[in-house]
């Protein structure tokens, strides 16, 4: 693709389609559902953002759309809605405080109310006289609707002036231009352009950096209301603008809320329906909502070099505006239970980025002027287990034949290139030979079992870590187990048996190699493996969620995560043993944190061996512990501080939210 093609178009559409004819009073068309009402402000989107970088508040977003909303948080609002966010830059800009904002001139509210769902955003101003309702909604993941309704809630006619205006931009290199009825808006940092389209007699004046629209007349009747639409699109130049345009013509503001409506509806649900028995309560059903919509917000469509659908590990972080590989394998399980389509199109995202000998890529990005992909490792494969998830779910077999051979091959890319001394064991590594690559590669960057670490040669463009790791081996074994599956299902009956043989010999290693019946752990361990790498990580518990540990070797296991001096802290199962001197959940990232995955593959692990009563307690205990995790408007977090519950790092985490649904739903 040209280099010019990288950069977003941002082509922004504002226009009248027409104000509906004055009409009578009439009670709101939406009515939330039962469990679209669970997601009533479960997250707060109030932010002004004070420059093009300010995180300080959370956005609204949905369809997969590359641009978000949030409704304004000062003490007198305009009627409109902060932003956009772009995410057409590798962290992301607000381009304005408010790029459409509606005056009517002499009017002052009494009352502001904001209002979010999973489906759209509300506000709502009110005064003696009048209600001013204004409603957000994605039409697609290029465009979103506003309707402006306006009541007159008095028995006289009331005259309104009313006009459109920006505030300020937000950034010096985004520059407007008016021509006629269009505003313009040019860029200094890329060939993308933007326009705001207004109706045919609307006169615009502007300067480099605002515009304001002349003022327009409405006569509204006694107990009437009147309606106005408009539409902002952002779109890239992959895509046709003409065709939206035709597209955006021809939408009815209240049919494409009402699909919404239901489509939200149904996919919660998926989620809340599927609940384990002693997770009914209703503040669960609203945890289920905040994940689906953590989800929902990080979503984003086919642009620049990625060419299907997925999910940003985080929007508000400024390093997450890309795709990662195992990111990408849990995000693809949570979304399993709700939208396998989606799912389906997360994985075949990274596989885009699988190279001839199988290997996958650790991330990529839309636009590689700005961040290149990372090809210096890869991540744990998990990839065989969210296929077998998206499986279960919906039966395509011919998803499972399109997405076997690429399995297939990154499963036996490990013991290809990550299999230094050729003994069935593979180690963490890296593609340039780098130690911290190696360490990445691990997906946990710098737990204490790498402190010692050594990198070495296998062949050009292939290095391993000095050690064999239990988590690593118990995930090839899994995926052997999910691969058969797979196998079986599209009757590749000489892989099956190939699996199954592979899978006993492995899980015989597994069991005599990594587990120390003197401590009752599993460890990584060097090379020969005659030493283990001591200090208790979750990755100890890692071959419990593979079901790959002897019964008597889960229970001494099970022993020490239930233990509250090590494991079983206010939010269990974190990452290491909270009596380990390096223990460290402030500064440590993965020597202390409670990883909410970590914690699924724990809970997960108990549960493969009966120990459901443990499981289930820890589980309320994880979702009890962490901080804002069960109040509403509070965002969930990359991790949490295990003795505290504190949270920590990005917010609005997507495999959080993943893990959230697993640990709830029925498996």
């Amino acid at each position: 693709m040209n280099k010019n093609a990288l950069f977003i178009l941002i082509s922004v559409l504002i226009s009248c389609f027409g104000c509906k004819k004055q009409t009578k009073v009439t009670s709101p068309v939406i009515t939330p559902k039962k469990y679209l009402s669970y997601s009533k402000n479960i997250l707060n989107y109030s932010v002004t953002p004070k420059d093009s970088t300010d995180k300080s508040g959370l956005m609204f977003s949905d369809q997969g759309a590359w641009f978000a909303y949030s409704f304004p948080d000062s003490i007198r609002p305009s009627p409109g809605f902060s932003g956009p966010f772009l995410m057409t830059q590798q962290n992301g800009i607000w381009c304005s405080e408010m790029l459409v904002k509606l005056n009517i001139r002499d009017i002052s509210w009494n009352e502001y109310k904001t209002t979010a769902y999973n489906s759209h955003l509300e506000q709502t101003f009110t005064n003696n006289d009048l209600i001013l309702k204004q409603k957000l909604v994605f039409a697609s993941g290029h465009s979103a609707l506003i309707q402006y309704t306006l009541t007159n809630k008095t028995d006289r006619t009331i005259e309104l002036a009313y006009n459109w205006k920006n505030k300020q931009l937000l950034t010096k290199t985004l520059r407007l231009e008016s021509t006629e009825n269009k505003i313009s808006i040019h860029s200094t940092k890329s060939n993308a352009t933007g326009y705001i389209v207004f109706p045919d007699e609307t006169k615009i004046t502007s300067t480099d950096s605002s515009y304001t629209t002349k003022s327009q007349q409405l006569h509204l009747k006694p107990k009437t209301t009147k309606e106005i639409v408009v539409s902002q699109t952002f779109i890239f130049p992959e895509y046709s603008w003409e065709e939206e345009q035709k597209t955006i013509a021809t939408i009815d503001f209240d049919t494409i809320l009402s699909k919404r409506s239901i489509e939200k509806e149904t996919q919660l649900t998926s989620l809340i329906d599927a609940r384990k028995e002693k997770f009914q309560d209703d503040k669960y059903a609203k945890l289920m909502a905040k994940a689906h919509l953590t989800l929902q917000n990080n979503w984003r469509i086919p642009a620049g070099e990625i060419q299907h659908e997925g999910l940003f590990p985080s929007y508000h972080y400024k390093w997450f505006n890309g795709f990662w590989s195992w990111d990408s394998w849990k995000h693809a399980v949570g979304l399993s239970y709700y939208n396998t389509e989606l799912a389906k199109k997360q994985m075949r995202l990274m596989f885009e980025f699988q190279n001839e000998d199988g290997f996958v890529a650790d991330c990529v990005y839309r636009d590689t002027s700005i961040e290149e992909h990372n090809y210096r490792d890869t991540k744990p494969p998990l990839s065989a287990w969210a296929v077998i998830k998206i499986y279960e779910k919906d039966h395509d077999l011919d998803f499972v034949k399109e997405l076997y051979p690429k399995l297939k091959k990154y499963h036996y890319w490990w013991y290809q290139k990550r299999d230094h001394d050729k003994d069935g064991l593979c180690e963490y590594g890296s593609t340039d030979g780098s130690l911290v690559a190696a360490k990445w590669e691990s997906g946990m960057d710098n737990a204490i079992r790498f402190d010692d670490s050594k990198i070495l040669k296998n062949e050009e463009g292939a290095y391993s870590l000095d050690q064999e790791s239990v988590d690593l081996n118990a995930y090839l074994y899994a995926e052997k187990l999910h691969l058969e599956k797979l196998a079986e299902a599209i009757q590749k009956d000489d892989d099956v048996k190939q699996y199954q043989v592979e899978a006993k010999k492995l899980k015989e290693t597994i069991q005599n190699q990594f587990y120390d019946p003197a401590d009752g752990w599993f460890y990584d361990t060097n090379l020969n493996g005659t030493t283990f790498i001591k200090g208790e990580g979750s990755e100890g518990w890692t071959p419990l969620w593979a079901n790959v540990a002897t019964q008597k070797q889960a229970e001494a296991v099970k022993n020490k995560m239930m233990n509250p001096s090590k494991f079983y802290t206010k939010m269990p199962f974190q990452t290491m043993s909270a009596d380990h001197p390096k223990f460290d959940p402030l500064k440590g990232y993965w020597r202390g944190p409670n990883w909410l995955d970590q914690s699924y593959f724990g809970v997960k692990g108990l549960r493969n061996y009966g120990f459901d009563k443990e499981a289930d307690q820890a589980t309320a205990q994880i979702i009890e512990g962490a901080e804002g995790l069960l109040e509403k408007g509070k965002a969930i977090r990359e991790n949490y501080h295990p003795l505290t519950g504190q949270g920590l790092h990005a917010q609005n985490f997507s495999w959080s939210a993943a893990h959230i649904i697993m640990l709830l739903i029925k498996e």
